[in-house]
């Protein structure tokens, strides 16, 4: 249909590729130091949404080679955030198609005056495909709503030297069979319901498809000769720790490496020099998950610094906390001691803001999952900022770091173009969460169609790849039948999601323990390996009580929670490692007719205040931490 060409047809970006090219490589996050500068350009932008019929109007009349204001009406839009509930606009709410940003900025004379000094821009995230001009030239393309993307850009900056720079950034949240997430446009063609062109985007997943630059924008420095990407791997020998590094550089043939790891007290405790080495570490002080010990999360700095033989130089620092996992058939270890999950699945969402960065609702968060004694969280289902990954390195909690794999139901998104639009975006992730010792396991996927014939190979090519990336455990989220799931001899921890009494047997709570029982121990005798009830629960509308527990009820949430907990106390002396609740606080989604403003799964609602389940689960989690007899006086008494 050529009135789809406007979904994926870019050819109408010709400017050529002078001035500036895309970064492949590594992609550390920007942190300031002596030889590095960053300049934030969060706040309002300029915003326009193509409204013409092939949503194709800025790429025609090429609104990126003058002010967006001179193309016609726009608006204020704060950056980061999502686009859809900001203007007072039910048009905007729903909108699929191509939207505008642009900022205007003095970059500082003494970054254009030293032609030594490389300027980056650098995208948080934008959702889903996002196309970048600076000054009027494209600078990069990305595809992929929820990593980072970046350009270097000081050439095309130092030839308008005089005037501000102009960044124009067109976003289009378009899903298509082969994107991630994917979805479907359905046009309608009957004239006698819908106007002409009428089309929605359909989905299959069950959150709200938010859209716009979600995270912060920076440009930030480095010199000519450059630290480009630093690799660590963890493991201790006895109170040894050792630390295996591989240092990347750019822009120097025979540079000069030399490394440091630097205690929180500032005492360095080990040195080495090259581009590759091991740090050992006498009497390390490993990284620990909270609850679990009584100096969690603790980080060292690994201070790089390099010397090229132009003489430039450049410094990075990259926390590393020191920690081995491993898994057996029935245990998930973390340095050598069982773990068990008791922790949250989440979202990035909240009133007004959608998926944009927020750091008062980031620190809130934490300061809940504390609160509730939770140890770990799920990024459910897509990669989270990484802040929020540095946040959990700081406080030992701990990660299952999940790609945007999500409602893969359709054959034909097994296809080897979706195929290899994965597998980058686990190279993409990969390369961005590498050296968080939070992040324990990588999940590739969430409830995909499994039990396809397609399904097998796919995620034995996937999973294989996400393997030679890093040692890290992989796996996917399962709905399927144990018996048809093609996806579960590959990974090495089984995560199961079931809602009994819920979407299965509704209303019908006596059913709960004969099921969950025969799910885990059906599961458990066919593969052998640790599962993790990745997800369960029940919608709960704030202030709605019944008694007996009735469906959408807090006392229903709380019962469902009771009987899945019974049946976990059991198999978690066996094999279960783990229980995510779904979810940590209600969230938005598409309107339909099993959503009430959005899912009510949460143990808070949206706006963070606790139900009746917050509060059972918090009881629960301090006496599954208490257990363990590890903590410390305060963390066993919480309330005082």
């Amino acid at each position: 249909d050529s009135r789809a060409m406007w979904l994926v047809n870019f050819t109408c970006l010709t400017v050529v590729w002078t001035w500036c090219h895309c970064l492949h490589a590594g992609m550390l996050f920007p942190r300031e130091s002596p030889t590095r500068e960053i300049k934030e350009l969060n706040g309002l932008w300029t915003f326009r949404a193509d409204f013409s019929q092939n949503r194709n109007a800025g790429f025609e009349k090429a609104w990126f080679k003058r002010p967006l204001s001179e193309t016609g009406p726009v608006i204020d839009m704060p950056v980061p955030s999502s686009f859809n509930d900001v203007p007072q606009d039910a048009q905007m709410r729903d909108f699929i198609g191509w939207v505008w940003y642009e900022r205007e900025v003095w970059v500082p004379m003494r970054w254009l005056q030293d032609q030594s000094t490389r300027i980056v821009l650098r995208v948080g995230s934008a959702h889903y495909y996002s196309v970048v001009w600076v000054n009027g030239v494209l600078v990069t393309e990305h595809e992929g709503g929820h990593l980072p993307f970046e350009a270097e850009v000081g050439a095309v900056i130092r030839k308008d030297a005089g005037i501000p720079c102009r960044i124009t950034i067109a976003v289009n949240n378009t899903l298509s069979l082969n994107t991630l997430p994917p979805g479907t446009i359905q046009y309608m063609t009957d004239h006698s319901k819908y106007p002409p062109g009428y089309f929605v985007q359909n989905i299959n997943f069950d959150f709200f498809n938010y859209a716009g630059i979600h995270r912060s924008v920076l440009l930030y420095t480095t010199p000519e000769a450059y630290i480009d990407d630093i690799t660590v791997q963890t493991t201790f020998l006895d109170s040894t720790g050792i630390v295996n590094y591989s240092v990347a550089v750019v822009g120097s043939d025979r540079p000069t490496v030399k490394v440091a790891l630097v205690g929180k007290d500032g005492r360095c405790v080990a040195t080495a020099n090259g581009t590759t080495g091991i740090l050992k570490v006498a009497e390390v002080n490993l990284w620990w998950p909270y609850l679990m010990h009584d100096n969690p999360g603790y980080l060292y700095s690994m201070e790089v610094r390099l010397t090229a033989e132009s003489g430039d130089k450049d410094s990075y620092a990259l926390p590393v906390g020191v920690r081995t996992v491993n898994v057996t058939e029935s245990k998930f270890l973390i340095n050598s001691k069982p773990f068990y999950f008791h922790g949250v699945n989440k979202h990035e969402d909240s009133d007004i803001r959608g998926k944009g960065f927020d750091w008062p609702l980031i620190v809130k968060d934490f300061n809940l999952l504390k609160w509730m004694g939770a140890n770990s969280f799920r990024t459910s289902h897509y990669p989270y900022a990484e802040e929020i990954l540095d946040v959990a390195d700081r406080l030992g909690i701990v990660v299952i770091d999940e790609c945007p794999g999500v409602g893969i139901k359709d054959i034909r998104s097994f296809d080897p173009i979706s195929l290899d639009h994965h597998l980058v975006v686990m190279e993409e992730l990969v390369r961005r969460d590498k050296n968080h010792p939070s992040v324990v396991m990588w999940s590739v996927a969430n409830e995909p169609a499994a039990e396809m014939p397609p399904a097998g190979p796919y995620f034995k090519q996937l999973i294989s790849h996400t393997k030679s990336l890093d040692s890290r455990p992989v796996t996917f989220i399962t709905d399927s039948n144990y018996s048809r799931d093609q996806g579960a001899p590959y990974v090495d921890v089984i995560c199961v999601n079931s809602y009994f009494s819920w979407y299965h047997d509704p209303g019908h709570l006596e059913v709960i323990s004969i099921q969950l029982h025969s799910q885990f121990d059906d599961w458990y005798r066919k593969y052998q390996k640790p599962i993790i009830q990745s997800e369960y629960g029940a919608d709960a509308v704030p202030g709605l009580h019944s008694d007996p527990p009735t469906m959408f009820t807090e006392e229903y949430q709380k019962t469902v929670l009771q009987n899945y907990h019974k049946v976990f106390d059991q198999k978690r002396k066996e094999f279960v490692v783990g229980e995510l609740i779904w979810n940590f606080a209600d969230f938005m989604t598409a309107q339909g007719i099993t959503r009430v403003v959005g899912n009510k799964k949460g143990m808070f609602t949206r706006q963070r205040q606790p139900k009746t389940g917050a509060f059972l689960l918090r009881e629960r989690y301090w006496r599954i931490a208490n257990e363990t007899g590890v903590l410390p006086t305060w963390a066993k008494y919480p309330c005082q």
